[in-house]
């Protein structure tokens, strides 16, 4: 009788192992309500886009598995068509791969991309928000979405996204009208899509 307990109990204790190191991978990845981890990255132009230079602003981040590849594509332009929907929410899109700033540059040329893809080589960014993955052997960034408040807090996260709906999805997730300074709210339409950041001192 005891043997059959044993094997029992080690067949719970294995099943339990993978979730365990599943919650570890969790609480690596920055929560709501959690201030949104700071970088700088080098955009598709080479210039480098840090998250502080829109402070004031939502943030759109996301993170996605290699440019020019089907999922990854139709995402982008998902986003790209509702760039005037975000400029009027007061957001700004950013989206960061592992792949290098040539690689971005090179998407963005051939699908019409104007919005920042920002170039994590170095995996830093990818593993401070709890998005590092690997793809038989390579190492590439989940799909997942961070929603940043203006206050710079993450505001909403989502894991897995599916490309078709991530856009939108985002777009539903913010205020609908664009808040400029104290109690003070304009018009969509005569919202601007956001410019460069300002340089930093």
């Amino acid at each position: 009788m005891k043997k059959p307990l044993l094997f029992a109990l080690a067949a719970a204790l294995a099943a339990t192992v993978p979730a365990a190191i599943l919650h570890a991978a969790d609480d690596s990845m920055p929560q709501v309500g959690q201030d949104a981890p700071q970088f700088t990255l080098p955009s598709q132009s080479g210039s480098p886009i840090s998250l502080n230079s829109y402070k004031g602003q939502w943030v759109v981040l996301y993170f996605y598995p290699k440019d020019m590849t089907t999922g990854c594509t139709i995402e982008a332009h998902k986003f790209q068509d509702a760039q005037s929907d975000f400029a009027a929410r007061n957001a700004v899109i950013l989206g960061v791969s592992v792949d290098s700033a040539e690689s971005h540059q090179q998407f963005c040329a051939k699908d019409g991309l104007t919005f920042h893809l920002l170039a994590d080589t170095s995996h830093s960014v990818v593993s401070a928000y709890g998005s590092l993955g690997n793809y038989n052997g390579v190492s590439i960034a989940n799909r997942n979405t961070f929603l940043i408040n203006p206050q710079g807090k993450i505001a909403q996260v989502w894991t897995k996204v599916n490309p078709t709906t991530a856009a939108s999805s985002v777009l539903e997730a913010l205020p609908g009208s664009a808040t400029i300074g104290v109690g003070k709210t304009i018009d969509k339409d005569s919202v601007k899509p956001p410019g460069p950041p300002a340089k930093q001192q």
